[in-house]
């Protein structure tokens, strides 16, 4: 099987995700479809881009970003072909760069290792870790070689701090105070990026089926004049009663 790695690379990623006593542990018996797998571990790898993020202080548009950049990046490619972590560790890297937030390839390199092992101590800048850090820097242009150097993305963010003004100016304050809607959709709006529904959907149409959702889960009511609110951010009929009926059925994925 193919992998992007340059000589040595292997073991060093294989020593952050793979020794024992890392996070991934052993495989558990596999009847999953290859769909299945596929989805399972880019929702995996996304939540250590979230993680990773976190603990390297990067704030949440730079952290959605860098998904974005993983799935996309996924969307050309196979994930069998590629390491997904090492790609994902480029991502950040990448996101950090384009966000204006940039982060030093050793940081990523031992927040990441801290993530599979969280007792060990940092790595030491031997032949493993030089290795590793060059397979970041080669994936990393391998990710904007594979992506068209297309890689400055809108996100949700701001049209949905933009809605969740207009709509608590529009409810019962009362009934809006007693819900916590707002933190349960940026909290949805997070889950959003573990799947392809970031890359899918306009970003103004999942900042909107986000807030819909947490509304919808609290019985927060918005009154309704001559169009719908979600008619209003720029949503045709149609197309919210599809987005709408994903959300609530499938959830965020």
């Amino acid at each position: 099987m193919a992998r992007f790695i340059t000589p040595g690379s292997m073991g060093a990623v294989s020593r952050l995700d793979g020794a024992p006593g890392g996070k991934r542990g052993a495989p558990a018996l596999d009847t999953d479809t290859d769909s299945t797998r596929e989805i399972k571990t880019h929702f995996r790898v996304c939540r250590f881009i979230m993680e990773t993020g976190v603990k390297l202080g990067m704030r949440s548009v730079p952290v959605a970003t860098a998904c974005v950049l993983y799935h996309r990046f996924f969307q050309c490619v196979s994930v069998t072909v590629y390491e997904p972590y090492l790609v994902a560790m480029s991502c950040i890297y990448l996101a950090g760069k384009v966000e204006e937030q940039h982060l030093r390839t050793r940081d990523i390199i031992n927040v990441c290792h801290r993530y599979f092992h969280s007792s060990s101590e940092p790595l030491n800048c031997d032949g493993e870790f030089w290795d590793l850090r060059d397979s970041v820097v080669q994936c990393e242009l391998l990710v904007l070689r594979q992506l068209n150097f297309h890689v400055s993305f809108q996100h949700p963010h701001k049209y949905l701090l933009h809605y969740l003004l207009s709509v608590k100016s529009l409810v019962n304050r009362h009934a809006w105070s007693r819900t916590p809607v707002a933190e349960t959709t940026w909290a949805l709006l997070r889950d959003c990026y573990h799947g392809t529904m970031c890359v899918r959907h306009a970003p103004q149409h999942i900042a909107i089926a986000t807030l819909y959702l947490a509304l919808l889960s609290y019985g927060v009511e918005v009154p309704v004049g001559e169009r719908e609110w979600w008619q209003v951010g720029g949503m045709s009929q149609h197309r919210s009663r599809v987005l709408f009926r994903q959300v609530h059925d499938n959830g965020p994925f």
